[in-house]
């Protein structure tokens, strides 16, 4: 068993960092290209470091690392280890947490958080490791064949929908539009958008990006909500953000484009549509209850603090 750092172009390396994350937390889109991306358009500043735990030649754990870059605190890093499920109890989880909180140590992080699936068995490992569970979050599904989408809501007067294809040219508004939005995501850590140039090598150029099923409500030509639509080339997709303009919400905006971008990614030989909650975000919780998502698992933030 050893644990060594991923070679971005090296495909067996990404393709098995992709599988293993496909394997552990099948409710997140992972490829081989998107694997590849992240590693080479993280900004310097975020130290990104994915690792990789290898047994006998084989891809069996993964680990992202990397400091939160764009948070308003200093000092915070984020990890995120798994392994694959038929190979646990072998060691490798251990390692690269161990070499995860080095790295992040060295890039002088204090406190490190972390994603962990709420079963028994990740909770024992997180907590057996000075982890302390925090906020929480659902994955949710939903099936676009087996079931009816709810009826398309009408559009207010006022407002166009528009794909972020539209805005190939230009697309300096969705990133304003994503920049207000986040200030208000729930979450451990703050974040703060504001480095356009790395917006766009790091999520617009993003692989998984779906131009054509993300959808945004403009007014008078400029976004005000949108849902962000990412897809495997194949038959999954998911929601990356979701998110309205402080200035428009209580609108239905947001609703409107979601579901429209369902019923786009539907036509399109969609299957499959993924989600996530933060279990405290009751206005997306009733959105995506009323698109008939439902809870497939959930995971708990945990937090530890770094001698």
């Amino acid at each position: 068993m050893i644990v060594r750092d991923l070679r971005p172009g090296v495909p067996a390396d990404t393709e098995g960092f992709a599988r293993v994350r496909h394997l552990a937390l099948p409710y997140i889109l992972f490829t081989s290209e998107s694997i590849r991306h992240n590693a080479l358009h993280m900004p310097p500043e975020a130290r990104y470091r994915p690792l990789i735990a290898e047994e006998d030649g084989e891809v069996i754990g993964t680990a992202q690392v990397h400091l939160a870059h764009d948070s308003t605190e200093p000092g915070q890093g984020l990890l995120n280890v798994y392994v694959r499920p038929d190979r646990t109890g072998r060691g490798a989880g251990g390692l690269l947490l161990r070499a995860a909180e080095e790295h992040l140590a060295a890039q002088g992080a204090t406190r490190v958080f972390s994603w962990v699936l709420d079963e028994p068995a990740n909770r024992a490992f997180a907590e057996r490791h000075g982890y302390r569970g925090s906020r929480s979050a659902h994955f949710l599904r939903r099936d676009l064949v087996g079931s009816a989408l709810p009826p398309e809501p009408e559009i207010p007067p006022g407002v166009e929908l528009r794909t972020a294809a539209d805005f190939a040219d230009d697309p300096r508004p969705l990133f304003e539009l994503d920049a207000e939005t986040m200030l208000d995501e729930p979450g451990d850590v703050d974040y703060e958008l504001t480095d356009y140039e790395a917006w766009i090598e790091q999520h617009w150029k993003h692989p998984l990006l779906d131009r054509d099923l993300t959808v945004a409500a403009c007014v008078e030509g400029r976004p005000v909500a949108f849902s962000v639509a990412y897809t495997d080339g194949g038959t999954r997709y998911a929601t990356a953000m979701t998110g309205t303009a402080q200035s428009h919400r209580g609108r239905g905006l947001a609703k409107l484009a979601k579901i429209h971008s369902l019923y786009r990614a539907r036509a399109a030989g969609i299957t499959e549509a993924f989600t996530g909650n933060d279990t405290g975000n009751d206005p997306m919780i009733a959105i995506n209850k009323w698109l008939g998502y439902e809870i497939c698992a959930t995971e708990v933030r945990h937090v530890r603090e770094l001698d």
